[in-house]
């Protein structure tokens, strides 16, 4: 199986990999022979080998994917350290967890500079590097909330409706991960996107479980997901095995939009 997935030697950046979904991630690509870079916010990178048991496995490094000039730095020193990637993973993500009312515009265009904005200058740099080398995969992940719209008697107070950037910014990846598809196709530099429904952390199912048990019964299998159920998606999307999906949104969510 390991060697189907085709991924043993193969270098993968992983961006936001130390998150709740991003350390499955981690640890799935580690066990398929992933040569395996890892940015997150300040030191979590270099915690999550350590914590996990992988740390001769992976090179962590710091990343604000929020600030253009560090962002560009990053792939630059990677790509002169290490050569264009195989395949690159962006599981960064920002939110106000605002309620509407209270968002500023400023606010807003804020969290989908570290979103959109973001996705768009890796998706270009990536795009330019990965074509030198005979093509590449990245994945994005978007969200079911880019989708459909939250339903607000999920929601008891003081909980508040997962808030309108998030979605937006979701659902604009969606459409760039096309996109780019489309602009990059002939390189052979493929672009898909994962839709999560709900995988809720565990500190949120502790904290929460009458809230768990209502998102447990919006999706087809009344229940809500393991974060080990998206890094097969994200490894098959990374692998030669998908070598013919490209401008793909892959639904994760146990049939939640499918109301």
């Amino acid at each position: 199986m390991k060697d189907q997935f085709g991924l043993k030697g193969k270098w993968i950046w992983v961006i936001g990999g130390a998150g709740y979904l991003g350390v499955a991630v981690m640890k799935r690509l580690t066990e398929l022979g992933a040569k395996v870079i890892c940015a997150d916010l300040e030191s979590k990178a270099f915690k999550l080998g350590e914590e996990h048991g992988f740390a001769d496995k992976m090179v962590p490094e710091t990343l604000d994917i929020g600030n253009e000039s560090a962002l560009m730095e990053f792939i630059a020193t990677q790509i002169k350290k290490h050569g264009p990637p195989d395949g690159l993973v962006n599981l960064a993500y920002a939110s106000t967890v605002k309620k509407m009312e209270d968002l500023s515009g400023e606010e807003f265009d804020a969290v989908n500079h570290s979103g959109l904005t973001a996705n768009f200058i890796l998706g270009k740099e990536m795009g330019k590097a990965m074509a030198t080398h005979g093509g590449g995969s990245v994945v994005f992940f978007g969200s079911m909330y880019g989708m459909v719209v939250p339903d607000p008697k999920l929601y008891d107070a003081p909980m508040n409706p997962n808030p309108i950037e998030y979605g937006v910014g979701k659902a604009g990846i969606i459409q760039m991960t096309k996109y780019l598809a489309m602009y990059y196709g002939l390189q052979n530099v493929r672009f898909n996107c994962i839709s999560p429904g709900p995988f809720p952390n565990l500190e949120v199912k502790k904290k929460h479980p009458e809230f768990i048990a209502k998102l447990e019964k919006k999706t087809f299998l009344q229940r809500t997901g393991d974060a080990s159920e998206v890094s097969g998606p994200v490894a098959f999307l990374l692998s030669d095995i998908s070598s013919f999906i490209t401008g793909h949104n892959l639904v994760v969510d146990g049939g939640w939009t499918g109301w």
